[in-house]
């Protein structure tokens, strides 16, 4: 395998070092951005060939499981009777309750374990808000259109599908090279350049071969306005964090004012993707858990590392991309010290997105934390890790965690003028000369009347230097210009004075960092899908989902062997005494045999089955067989233990093989009638 590989690192680690060099040199952007889409290129070539080489029993079978997926109501496209709309989905019963468990499970995993302040923001959002985050100008990708039938496609996937296409019936190795080249370099082309291509190489409409517009940049959220008169834009936001960034103080506030805090939202966000695809992958709208964690960017240590330091998790950091070497697996407190990870903070919630993941039902081998490399982060970004999931569509990013630094604070605090900051306690008092403007307000007001504001805003944030020199104006001519908005106006001695004065501080304003994981929640449940789904050793045709009990959508399934009717006191007895104690279940008292049953139920990922057999009936004390899903075997306990013992499994307080060692193995019932 390394012998077929070996190439390809070789290359990517070239193209590694020729980018570290072109970066140092101070290379122009045009020659650094085709280096690092060569660099990017090679990447995924290796990365192909490292799949590819993974042994086949490795790999989901996709169409079974997608099928079982969709027989059995897990999710299906959302208003399929009418023809469906691509990118938007309904969950089923059995849906709906595994994505509230892994929701549930993310609330105590980190809300209730981590303190952290849950709040719940509106999901439409002002354009000026949005405006300032950046997504009103950015947040866009280009698109061409079906000249006759206006069916869109984004432009940069088609063109590299079409491409792809003439390169196999190309021979020209010179060609072939060009159109290699011009696939490399896709992310960096200007609406101009992308529309030069789609003519010099004849793209059409795919299902029509009808003439394609040029393109044009889409903003991926969905417009709308706000109130009947169509004077507010908004926008449905397209993440959640904006709204915990808006409350910053508010939440200070509740915490007393003091760092580091986090505030935490689920919810929906809404992309107007353009050609959405790969099922939970990417759609339209989807679910969001995200946290933001305020910290002081001079204390970047967090308290509770000690508790993940010691974890063994598959790292692939920017030096391994760079350098063409696979991701290794690194004790955690290895790669905070080594300066891997940028800081403790970030690291300790690296292995707390680890132990949530695995808790979930993600296989430890099919996980892995990727670090961006400098040109794929922000300029505001310390560092920033991407917790990965490998599935059949390769790996795939189900979490990021970012340090943001205090850019959207700092951003939202300048386009609004409140201080977005959090209050320090000094060790020792600070004493210092302000300078500042003393306005006359009402002069002013009577000078300059609506535009009074403007002047008072304007000398609120003139600097000492400044100041000093206007005051000599003032004291020379009588009077100084200040220039705002466009706008002149003239101050007079009657309208502003300087006052000094000595100020003592006990405190000192910072603007907090904040490290940002951010949870794909329907990317979440498909990777849980994919590792979880199995076909029975011997049965090509029996599936099931090995969901751990947590989040499995029931925990438990009650099965009286028949129809018989004296099984149905029992079944009620146990079904009652499940909801008392919080345990979600699902009786199946239809005609099928037990074995058909059972397979039904773990067909949808039911953890545990209850039998009630004659040996219920007739025996005393009463009891009932109990089934593990992914062994199959059972064991036999008292009727009245059966909902305390599923709700401790459920929860983790106790293990299958603990409860093994404390209970018979079930070998077959004894007796068949009423005695």
């Amino acid at each position: 395998m390394e012998e077929v590989l070996a190439p390809l690192r070789e290359a990517v680690k070239v193209q590694g070092n020729l980018v570290h060099q072109l970066r140092g040199q101070g290379a122009s952007e045009l020659e650094l951005n085709k280096a690092v889409a060569e660099l990017k290129a090679r990447k995924k070539a290796l990365e192909a060939k490292e799949l590819s080489l993974q042994p086949k029993d490795d790999t989901v079978d996709r169409v079974k499981m997608e099928d079982t997926l969709k027989r059995r109501f897990f999710y299906d496209q959302a208003f399929s009777i009418y023809g469906g709309v691509s990118g938007l989905y309904d969950f089923g019963p059995v849906g709906c309750s595994l994505k509230n468990n892994i929701l549930q499970v993310w609330r105590q995993h980190f809300i209730q374990e981590e303190q952290i302040l849950e709040i719940d923001c509106t999901m439409l959002t002002p354009e000026p808000v949005l405006k300032t985050s950046g997504h009103v100008d950015k947040f866009a990708d280009y698109m061409v259109k079906d000249a006759k039938t206006g069916e869109c496609y984004r432009a940069d996937h088609l063109l590299k599908a079409h491409l792809k296409k003439l390169t196999s019936d190309e021979k020209s190795a010179e060609k072939v090279a060009e159109m290699d080249d011009v696939i490399t370099q896709m992310d960096n082309y200007t609406q101009q350049e992308l529309a030069d291509l789609f003519i010099k190489y004849n793209v059409k409409a795919p299902s029509t071969g009808n003439d394609l517009t040029p393109p044009i940049s889409f903003n991926l959220m969905f417009q709308t306005s706000i109130g009947p008169g169509g004077n507010m834009p908004g926008y449905l936001r397209p993440e959640t964090a904006q709204g915990m960034f808006l409350n910053f103080k508010r939440l200070l506030e509740f915490n007393q004012g003091k760092l580091p805090f986090a505030a935490a939202q689920i919810g929906n966000s809404f992309r107007n993707e353009i050609s959405p695809r790969s099922g939970l992958i990417r759609v339209r709208e989807f679910t969001m858990a995200e946290i933001e964690h305020f910290v002081d960017p001079n204390e970047k240590n967090h308290p509770k590392f000690h508790h993940v330091a010691d974890l063994e998790i598959l790292l692939f950091s920017s030096k391994a991309q760079t350098s063409g070497q696979s991701a290794q697996i690194m004790r955690l407190g290895d790669a905070v010290q080594q300066g891997v990870i940028n800081n403790s903070v970030l690291g300790y919630f690296i292995g707390r997105i680890y132990l949530y993941l695995i808790k979930v039902g993600l296989s430890k081998d099919k996980v892995r934390f990727r670090q961006h490399m400098e040109n794929e982060m922000a300029h505001y970004a310390c560092d920033c890790w991407d917790a990965e999931s490998k599935t059949s569509y390769g790996w795939i990013e189900i979490v990021g965690c970012a340090d943001r630094s205090c850019f959207d604070l700092s951003c939202h605090s300048r386009a609004t003028k409140v201080p977005l900051v959090a209050e320090k306690p000094l060790k020792e008092p600070i004493s210092f000369n302000v300078v500042k403007f003393e306005p006359n307000k009402g002069a002013i007001g009577m000078a300059f009347k609506k535009e009074a504001k403007l002047v008072l805003e304007y000398l609120e944030v003139c600097d000492e230097c400044y100041i000093s020199e206007q005051e000599k104006r003032l004291n020379e001519a009588g009077e100084f210009q200040i220039e705002t908005e466009g706008k002149t106006f003239r101050l007079t001695a009657d309208m502003v004075s300087v006052k000094r004065f000595q100020k003592t501080l006990h405190v000192e304003e910072i603007v907090p960092n904040v490290i940002e994981p951010s949870f794909g929640i329907g990317r979440i449940m498909y990777s849980i899908f994919e590792h979880s789904f199995h076909t029975r050793q011997g049965d090509e045709q029996r599936t099931y989902f090995s969901f751990p009990a947590a989040v499995a959508p029931y925990k438990c399934s009650i099965l009286p062997l028949s129809q018989n009717q004296e099984f149905m006191p029992f079944v009620q007895q146990l079904s009652e005494a499940m909801t008392k104690n919080g345990v979600s279940h699902k009786v199946d008292d239809s005609s099928g045999s037990i074995g058909r049953r059972y397979a039904r139920t773990d067909e949808v990922g039911v953890a545990f089955g209850i039998t009630i057999d004659f040996d219920t009936v007739n025996k005393s004390p009463h009891t009932a067989t109990l089934r593990d899903r992914d062994s199959m075997r059972q064991i036999r306990a008292e009727v009245t233990e059966l909902p305390g013992l599923i709700r401790d499994l459920a929860n983790s307080s106790s293990t299958w093989a603990e409860v093994e060692c404390r209970y018979p193995i079930f070998e077959g019932q004894e007796t068949s009638k009423k005695d």
